[in-house]
């Protein structure tokens, strides 16, 4: 693990599966100080069911490291919908999700040791596309799955969560998958394969970031996508 503010090298990557070294040269981590925080605007579509419509919203988020923590806020509005806030968090271990209607009215309020599992792999993830160095600096464990895959291990606090990412021939990730999450079907919060396939990434102010992204349920009866983001034109700050 790095602990200096120095120029990551080449030979700090020495020690990563391959498709791990592969994905961090491509994301242009070599040369670059690590990471320390990045914040994020940008917009998408969000639906709750697999009949809803799609609906625009609007997402705000701070990531910090090697302090984890993770502020994301989702904002939707349409035509046919009150406008709803949602805040997912993690910080000192703990994750929460709390959604309100009219900045009011609470519609969702789920905590826990299934949130902060699910907030930490989604930390997790969050680094693994928009801030790959910050893992340098971060309690993982690294393992090689093949020659375009590779773990992340990630323990903070009492709790661990693993995420695999797949990487085509350059580095570039096209998936980040994980078992780590929970979803909040009818029958309560239930363990589900959940995964943010990318679609294409670009160069943009010196930094490579996602074009497109995605997240996936990957329920019993099928896949359910229902978020979709667009990065291209994000406003994304690094420090």
């Amino acid at each position: 693990m790095i602990q200096t503010a120095a120029a990551v090298a080449d030979r700090d990557l020495a020690h990563l599966p391959e498709p791990a070294r592969r994905h961090l040269r491509f994301a242009g981590v070599v040369g670059r100080p690590i990471d320390t925080f990045f914040e994020m605007r940008a917009h998408g579509w969000f639906r709750r069911r697999p009949t809803d419509r799609w609906t625009s919203c609007h997402l705000r988020q701070r990531n910090t490291a090697p302090e984890i923590s993770r502020d994301f806020h989702l904002h939707l509005t349409a035509g046919h919908l009150l406008p709803i806030h949602a805040v997912d968090g993690y910080d000192h271990g703990h994750g929460r999700m709390h959604a309100t209607t009219l900045g009011v009215f609470t519609v969702a309020d789920a905590r826990g040791a299934e949130m902060d599992q699910a907030e930490l792999v989604t930390y997790l993830d969050d680094a693994i596309l928009f801030a790959p160095s910050t893992l340098l600096r971060l309690p993982v464990a690294w393992t090689a799955v093949d020659d375009h895959a590779y773990e992340v291990t990630l323990t903070d606090h009492d709790t661990t969560v693993t995420a695999r990412v797949t990487v085509d021939d350059r580095g570039a990730p096209r998936e980040v998958s994980t078992d780590d999450r929970w979803a909040d079907l009818p029958t309560g919060l239930t363990k589900v394969p959940w995964s943010t396939p990318v679609d294409g990434w670009v160069l943009v102010a010196d930094r490579m970031r996602p074009r497109r992204a995605c997240a996936v349920w990957h329920l019993p009866e099928g896949r359910f996508t229902y978020a979709q983001f667009e990065f291209t034109g994000a406003e994304i700050t690094y420090g």
